[in-house]
């Protein structure tokens, strides 16, 4: 037995798992010039991450984390994260954003990175938005920016606003883009906060990506959703690694009356 495969048992971790990380907002629709509190969290692996159980925390300084404004500014939140763990693996990062102009924002969170004891390449993308408006009573339905591709090497991107109109009925129209491209059969998961997935496929939450890459999930109840989707690449090897993993999240947060609907 060589020592690699004694630290992966040992750590309890096997070569074809990994940690998943995500963004999510304490609020989807933000008054203008209040505050958003921003989390940067890591999740369980031990299941194929198929819950949304925290396990361990990112290392903040080897990953990226902005907030893109509607006219395009980028705000580096990394410098103001604070650590709510009490241990340097519990917890989880979080961090404040102001924002005065109304519209919709993105967090967007990435990392790459080489897990040396695997060793595998872990290449992450996370995304979540909210909407800022000057009145949180009648909220605009034409925001625009939530379908624009960022680039990422594994990438989920919204094909309709996943912030309003949202409620319970509403669904979460996605694509799943591979280097740019469509991925048609990637499997995507929309996990509710407070369940565990069925192994394999759970056929209630999880959905096959069509030709276009394309996949929709219509929530019944109001819940926050990670939707996640993950790429191995077991010939991608380069120094210091034998393979690359890939993982992208979005958070919808999905209340239980649409404040949009309703008008």
């Amino acid at each position: 037995m060589t020592w690699r495969i004694i630290i992966i048992m040992v750590l309890g971790v096997g070569p074809a798992l990994a940690h998943d990380s995500w963004v999510e907002t304490n609020s989807h629709l933000v008054r203008s010039g209040d505050a958003v509190h921003i989390d940067l969290k890591l999740g369980n692996h031990g299941n194929d991450h198929r819950d949304f159980k925290l396990a361990s925390k990112i290392d903040a300084k080897d990953c990226a984390i902005q907030v893109l404004a509607p006219e395009g500014k980028k705000y580096d939140l990394r410098a103001g994260l604070s650590d709510l763990g009490y241990a340097p693996k519990e917890g989880y990062w979080s961090g404040k954003f102001v924002a005065a102009q109304p519209g919709l924002y993105t967090v967007v969170h990435t990392s790459d990175r080489v897990v040396s004891y695997a060793p595998t390449r872990s290449i992450k993308s996370a995304k979540a938005m909210f909407v800022v408006s000057d009145s949180l009573d009648k909220i605009a339905r034409d925001q625009t920016g939530f379908d624009k591709s960022l680039g990422h090497a594994l990438e989920i991107v919204p094909t309709t606003n996943p912030v309003v109109p949202m409620g319970p009925g509403q669904p979460i129209n996605v694509q799943v883009l591979y280097q740019g491209k469509p991925w048609s059969g990637a499997k995507v998961s929309f996990i509710p906060r407070g369940e565990s997935l069925e192994e394999g496929f759970d056929a209630e939450f999880e959905r096959t990506t069509d030709a276009q890459g394309l996949a929709s999930f219509t929530p019944r109840t109001g819940n926050v959703y990670l939707v996640v989707t993950h790429r191995q690449e077991p010939e991608a090897s380069g120094e210091g690694y034998e393979n690359t993993k890939y993982s992208a999240t979005l958070v919808v947060y999905v209340p239980e009356i649409c404040p949009c609907c309703n008008e």
